[in-house]
């Protein structure tokens, strides 16, 4: 019984994930069409690889070791939880606006709304622990160290470009 829960988990996350990536597609296309530039295009293939590996991951580790029954952590699973309410929270905020790439464009305002209102980039946060939460939730704990690692690498070179564009877009302070 919970191992069926666990993959149910599991299935609901890589679809989350394609759902997303789908109104990313769908506000990309809505803020090209009206003069919204993307950034950063060299650099996001190493996101859509590292994610895509991310999930390989926990099925390679979850099938190696297999799932304990009394490994499951409620505190755990609360927290994926949160996250999940917190990653809608950025998500609804932004809109139109939200994306899984750099688009800018200086014609609309930049929002501060919802937790954007308290910190600069609270999805990549959110993110970072979501790397860590999840695969503790499938006792994937080389994934847990690996991904939220490789996510900060990746922030490094991300968050720049995107402060960049938002600094020529709208004049603002880094």
């Amino acid at each position: 019984m919970l191992l069926t829960f666990m993959w149910v988990i599991f299935i609901f996350i890589v679809i989350q994930r394609f759902m997303e990536l789908k109104i990313a597609k769908d506000n990309e296309l809505w803020m090209k069409e009206r003069g919204g530039v993307e950034r950063g295009r060299e650099h996001y293939k190493w996101f859509v690889i590292v994610h895509g590996l991310f999930f390989i991951s926990i099925i390679i580790e979850f099938s190696y070791r297999g799932f304990p029954t009394e490994q499951f952590s409620l505190v755990l699973f609360t927290l994926f939880l949160f996250t999940q309410l917190i990653r809608v929270w950025c998500i609804r905020s932004l809109g139109k606006f939200w994306n899984t790439k750099i688009i800018i464009s200086p014609e609309f305002s930049l929002v501060k709304k919802g937790p954007y209102k308290y910190v600069k980039h609270p999805n990549y946060i959110i993110v970072g622990i979501e790397l860590f939460i999840i695969p503790l939730l499938f006792g994937a704990y080389l994934t847990a160290v690996i991904f939220p690692i490789l996510h900060v690498l990746l922030l490094f070179i991300r968050i720049p470009v995107e402060n960049r564009a938002l600094v020529e877009a709208y004049n603002i302070e880094k």
